[in-house]
């Protein structure tokens, strides 16, 4: 059993506070490691950056974490970027477990304030900018992916210095006690672990990682029998997938649907429950959805009903469906009145996005898809969307390093959300509906033929950005830059021939309304969105003019 347990995360999370608790209760031994460097080489962590550079510091930082892992029964609280270097990943997961403790960039800034307020001395770089939480929160979203190769992360917002020590604990009894089956998500093309009350799944994400599918399968649910649910426009891939099962000796059946929206309906669902009775399908068998955001919000709302659940799985084949649709479990079909009007929360048992199955769709669906990409960058991540901006070329061809890059940054944006807010009861992830409200108003009064749903949110951003303006939140040169980079995509930034009366309708069925109001995700500045509950009518009627005229 590897018995030791390093403890990471943000600045101000509590790892030196929390370690030495956790190490008092198991009567380990407790290292806080950025305090053996200050012993050893008499310089303070800041005077070592200033002076000598990052580098030079990380190279001591991975010195003394290999000679401090040796052994065994050890509580050792690292620095918060010792995560970002592979090689020291590798160590801490050969010795022992890593646990991070997660808490939001305005908590995390709050706590940084008291702290100076208590100890004068402390030099913060972090808050010695114009922006302190908008600096914080980039750079934590920078490491977003690296902190997601924890086995067990502890969300401490909330919690009390206790609570936050019994998670760590009940966290390390559980990985203690799991053995080999938590082997499966330490491989080297995980881009996040989405932890949920009901499932703690993995997201797999890289370049040509299809072929690993079978093996994945058999070391995170065993032998099932598996439903392969696909559609017309990605069968190729689904046959592939089926050859793959059966060289594994993994029984599966196929069933296709149409391409598009208006296959999320009732009546698949009903077939589709026809099918798998017909072939005696199990609760201990498996649900794979093999597509699009269509297929994996079929596939998913079956999977949650039949049988009252059985186990299901992501292999989303589009950029839409790799980093939103299939992260979540949010599942749903379609009624005449609106969107995803029946569905459920239903966690799948993995995600695998390969990035390849994307040199296969027609150039239209792969450009929809980034929109959900800059999206992210837009809400959260002002890197990402500096990546989207000066990465182009390469992200336009699909260049393979670049493109994995982009779509595991923002796959892990996505499932730290989720991770922190799995039933959107926090207001957390209701931020990932920006651009939303009337890009789906936008869907629905077109009946689902005219956009592509990327294309409908990047009107819908448009639309959210000018509102934002309006609000005093967000200034003409910010609302110019989201346009120039939508543009840049070949992204639609208006709707000439839009019905405003229509729209307004189907707003009414949006299902972020509370109270017979809707909470609208705006952008109080880039990277810093937010949720406003009183925007007038008068003012959404301007927003809708506004794109039916926009042209730059």
């Amino acid at each position: 059993m590897k018995a030791n347990i390093f403890i990471t995360g943000f600045s101000a999370t509590g790892k030196t506070s929390v370690g030495k608790e956790v190490a008092l209760a198991l009567k380990w031994e407790f290292i806080d490691l950025d305090e053996k460097i200050v012993a050893k080489t008499g310089e303070s962590i800041d005077s070592i950056f200033s002076e000598k550079g990052e580098k030079h510091f990380r190279s001591i930082e991975s010195e003394m974490l290999k000679e401090y892992a040796k052994g065994i029964h050890k509580v050792i609280s690292t620095g918060g970027g010792i995560i970002t270097t592979p090689e020291n990943i590798q160590i801490m997961e050969t010795n022992g477990f890593i646990i991070c403790l997660e808490a939001t960039a305005e908590t995390i800034f709050k706590r940084l304030q008291e702290q100076d307020q208590s100890d004068p001395n402390i030099i913060r770089p972090l808050l010695a900018s114009s922006n302190p939480i908008s600096k914080i929160r980039s750079l934590k979203n920078h490491r977003q992916s690296y902190y997601s190769r924890s086995q067990w992360t502890v969300h401490t917002d909330n919690l009390l210095p206790f609570q936050v020590v019994g998670e760590v604990l009940r966290g390390w009894h559980i990985l203690s006690t799991s053995g080999p089956t938590q082997q499966h998500f330490k491989t080297d093309d995980i881009a996040a672990i989405v932890s949920t009350s009901s499932n703690n799944y993995p997201i797999w994400v890289g370049w040509g990682i299809i072929k690993n599918l079978g093996d994945r399968i058999l070391n995170r649910i065993g032998r099932p029998v598996t439903y392969i649910i696909t559609d017309t426009g990605v069968k190729l891939i689904a046959d592939n997938i089926s050859s793959i099962l059966d060289t594994k000796g993994i029984k599966n059946h196929i069933y296709s649907i149409p391409s598009g929206e208006r296959s999320k309906n009732l009546v698949n669902v009903n077939k589709l429950y026809g099918w798998l009775s017909q072939l005696n399908a199990e609760r201990g068998h498996l649900i794979l959805a093999v597509g699009g955001g269509v297929v994996g919000d079929l596939a998913g709302y079956v999977a949650a009903t039949y049988l009252r659940g059985i186990p299901f799985a992501q292999i989303p084949t589009s950029v839409l469906a790799m980093m939103d649709a299939s992260i979540g479990g949010k599942v749903a079909v379609d009624l005449p009145e609106g969107k995803n009007m029946v569905g459920a929360f239903y966690q799948p048992q993995f995600v695998m996005s390969d990035v390849q199955t994307l040199v296969s769709l027609p150039k239209r669906q792969v450009t929809s898809g980034w929109a959900e990409a800059i999206k992210h960058g837009l809400i959260l991540d002002n890197t990402l969307l500096e990546s989207f901006e000066n990465d182009f070329e390469k992200i336009n061809s699909l260049d393979p390093r670049v493109t994995t890059r982009v779509v595991r940054q923002s796959v892990s944006i996505k499932a730290n959300m989720v991770s922190r807010d799995e039933r959107e009861t926090l207001g957390v992830r209701i931020l990932l509906n920006y651009g939303h409200t009337i890009g789906h108003a936008i869907e629905s009064s077109t009946g689902y033929d005219k956009f592509l749903h990327g294309e409908a949110v990047s009107i819908g951003m448009i639309a959210a950005a000018y509102i934002s303006n309006k609000k005093g939140l967000m200034s003409t040169e910010q609302m110019k830059r989201q346009f120039e980079v939508l543009n840049l995509y070949g992204l639609p930034t208006s709707y000439p021939d839009i019905d405003i009366p229509a729209t307004m309708l189907a707003l009414r069925s949006d299902k972020k309304t509370s109270g017979k109001n809707i909470r609208w995700v705006l952008l109080n500045g880039i990277g810093n969105a937010t949720t406003d509950n009183k925007i007038p009518q008068s003012l959404v009627k301007e927003a809708l003019t506004y794109i039916s005229q926009k042209t730059k």
